[in-house]
Order: C-alpha cells, then sequence, then structure tokens
C-alpha cells in the first residue's frame, strides 16, 4: 500500500497525543509498519506509550516506531547547510557575522526542521504509516505554512546570491572577500525544494488526512473550527474530528451531571459545525490514557473495526478562494436552493442558515472587515463573495 500520513492537532490539553498513540497501535496491531512521530516541544508521547524515545526512530512494539523530535539535533540535521550558505550571503552583503547568525534562525525554523523527517520518511519507504502528533493549534498553523512563507526568502535572497556569487566570485578572492561557494548554495536550493515536497505530500488527500481532537467545551469548539477555517484555506484534507473524553453514560454521581449535560449541548454543535465530517468519540477513562492495554481500549473505542489509515471522509466541506476582488468561501450544498439559505455576518464569523440548521463558519483574519455581498449556487456549491 502506498504511504498514509495521519497529522491530529487541536487546542493544547484535550488528549491528542493519547488518540495519535492509539491510532499508531492500532495500525501497528494491523500489520501495518507505523512510525508515530511528536512534533510538540513539551513532549508526552513517550509517557503515553510508557517507553524511552529519542530524536530517532525508535522500536516500541512490533510493527511500531516512535520518535519524539529534538528540535536542536533536527536543525543541525536537515538545515546546517542552509544556515551556513545564508549566514555566508548575509556577511556578504554586509551584515555583521553574529547578526547573520541570528538572522538565518527564519520564523517557523523549528517546525520546518520536524517537516522535513516527512520527506525521510517517504523516501525511505519503510514505513506504511506515519502519524504526527502535531504541537498545539497555533504552532501546527506555523508549521503546515511555512513553505508558504519561507518561499520569500527563497525568491529574494537566492537568486540575488547564485547570481552574484557567480560573477564576482573569481575576483572576490583576491580581495579577502569570501562568498557562498557552489555546494552551499545548492544546499539552500534543496531545502526549498524539499520543503516544497512536504507541502505537496500534506495537500495530497490520498495521502495526508488532518485530524481535529476536541473536547465537548465551547472554547475548544470554537478555537478548532478556526483551525478548521485555516486548514481549509491552506488547502489541507480533513477527514474526522476526534471528541475526546465524553463522560459515560454509565457514571450516575449527580457531581456530574451538570458537566454531562454541557457535553450533551457541546457535542451537538460539534456535529453541526462540522457535518458531514465523521466524529469519532472515546469516553473519559478512570485513569490516564498510557500504557499499551489503555491505549488499545481508547482504539477500540475510536475505530472499532476500521482501518484507522483509510480515508474517513473525501472531498472538502468547504474552501476559501482568492479573486481579484477578494475572496470567496465555497461551501458545497447539494439538493439545496437559494430560498432555503440566510446568512449573518459578524466580525469574524458567518453563520449560515440551511432550512432549519445553522452552520458557523470562524472566518480567517484576510476577511475579517470584508462583506459577505453576494451568494449564489454554481456546480452544487453555494459561493458566497466577500469584498471592501
Amino acid at each position: 500500500m502506498s504511504i498514509r500520513i495521519l497529522l491530529y492537532t487541536g487546542k493544547g490539553g484535550v488528549g491528542k497525543t493519547s488518540v495519535a498513540a492509539a491510532t499508531a497501535l492500532r495500525c501497528a496491531q494491523r500489520g501495518q509498519r507505523t512510525i508515530v512521530v511528536s512534533t510538540d516541544a513539551a513532549h508526552s508521547l513517550g509517557d503515553s506509550l510508557d517507553r524511552e524515545l529519542g530524536p530517532e526512530p525508535k522500536a516500541v512494539a512490533p510493527n511500531l516506531w516512535a520518535q519524539e523530535i529534538d528540535t536542536f539535533y533536527s536543525i543541525q540535521k536537515h538545515w546546517g547547510a542552509f544556515q551556513r550558505a545564508v549566514a555566508a550571503l548575509l556577511t556578504w552583503r554586509g551584515v555583521d557575522s553574529l547578526v547573520a547568525d541570528d538572522v538565518t534562525i527564519i520564523p517557523g525554523l523549528e517546525e520546518g526542521a520536524s517537516l522535513l523527517w516527512i520527506n525521510e520518511f517517504v523516501e525511505e519507504g519503510k514505513y506504511d504509516v506515519v502519524v504526527i502528533d502535531a504541537a498545539p493549534t497555533a504552532e501546527t498553523l506555523r508549521l503546515l505554512s511555512l513553505p508558504d512563507t519561507s518561499r520569500w526568502w527563497f525568491e529574494h535572497l537566492f537568486p540575488l546570491g547564485r547570481g552574484a556569487a557567480r560573477l564576482l566570485r573569481p575576483i572576490a578572492r583576491p580581495l579577502g572577500a569570501e562568498l557562498p561557494d557552489e555546494n552551499a548554495l545548492r544546499a539552500v536550493e534543496k531545502l526549498f525544494n524539499d520543503l516544497k515536497q512536504v507541502q505537496h505530500y500534506l495537500t495530497n488527500a490520498e495521502m495526508t488526512s488532518v485530524r481535529l481532537v476536541v473536547n465537548a467545551e465551547r472554547m475548544v469548539i470554537k478555537e478548532t473550527q478556526r483551525l478548521y477555517t485555516y486548514l481549509n484555506l491552506y488547502g489541507y484534507a480533513v477527514d474526522a474530528v476526534v471528541c475526546n473524553r465524553l463522560i459515560p453514560a454509565e457514571v450516575k454521581d449527580p457531581y456530574f451531571a451538570g458537566w454531562k449535560t454541557d457535553q450533551a449541548k457541546n457535542l451537538e454543535l460539534i456535529e453541526g459545525a462540522f457535518r458531514p465530517l465523521p466524529i469519532l468519540t472515546a469516553p473519559l477513562f478512570q485513569r490516564e490514557a498510557g500504557g499499551m492495554d489503555l491505549l488499545q481500549a481508547l482504539a477500540e473505542c475510536l475505530f472499532d473495526e476500521r482501518d484507522p489509515a483509510a480515508r474517513l471522509f473525501e472531498g472538502q466541506t468547504h474552501r476559501i478562494e482568492s479573486t481579484p476582488e477578494g475572496f470567496v468561501l465555497i461551501v458545497p450544498l447539494p439538493f439545496t436552493t437559494k430560498d432555503d439559505i440566510e446568512l449573518a455576518q459578524k466580525l469574524d464569523e458567518l453563520s449560515l442558515r440551511v432550512g432549519a440548521y445553522w452552520r458557523t463558519f470562524v472566518l480567517p483574519r484576510a476577511l475579517w472587515g470584508l462583506v459577505a455581498t453576494e451568494a449564489h449556487f454554481e456546480d452544487g456549491a453555494l459561493r458566497i463573495r466577500f469584498v471592501k
């Protein structure tokens, strides 16, 4: 089978690590060579698996490997040549060498060091499934948007440096000036090509599925909605939502009655906000979900007999496209007419009513201050136009 990448993300503290570890364990038990990787600086994957882990993959069970990515180790492994080349280029441009070393730490460098492991996993072909326990929401968004934001460096610094180095190197050395050599510049080119390749892997829905982990709490749901919108904006395929730590129905203690009532209401909100994505649920266990036995129990609750590596949903529930006039929010709504629809907008939200049901979209910052001026149907999808 071709490699599958499953990326779990969500607000901090919702149980992503346990869910990712349980998914990886179930895949391994099904005979799939599986690695589970933590990109979170505050690692807890080793605690969840009850194993000592390090910066390189380590076998922890039959068909199962695990890794806690160490930022410094990964930067040296994947980014060392890049940093040296850019520092040399900036020094040649007159930037103090100490300042140049600091400037080469481009925004998202730590996240990028994590990303490049994915390239290695895909190219080596040692694993059937890669499960990523991603950092909390903000860090994950920086990680996934890094290939786009890093283009500035490549487009502005690289052509200048390569062209100038080729022309000036013959006369620079006799004058005592050091320019980055061709090997260093090739290292820069390779780095950005690798980032571009990683982005191709992660935005390929056949290869990669993003899964959102939530608790049935309003604050968590709101943040996860915003994350979901941004993932759609960047073209990442979300195929499921995991609602974790639901209080079981058999808990009759009156102390938990209010919690159970709130969770039931919030579970309805989750289903309304993320429909038609499948909602996987897991109970609040009597103790922390750590160790292989509890992880197996968690996997059974989430997947039953299903293959965790399968695509659980195909298609996009909505996406945002840029146009010369502004942006268009596209929502697939088959079998619906314009008369069935009502829109309500405020700064960072757009509420859409279809018949008796409401769905709220948390808008990315690029759409704040823009007005939804027009809505029309095209090929079974509602297209809502935002302009100034």
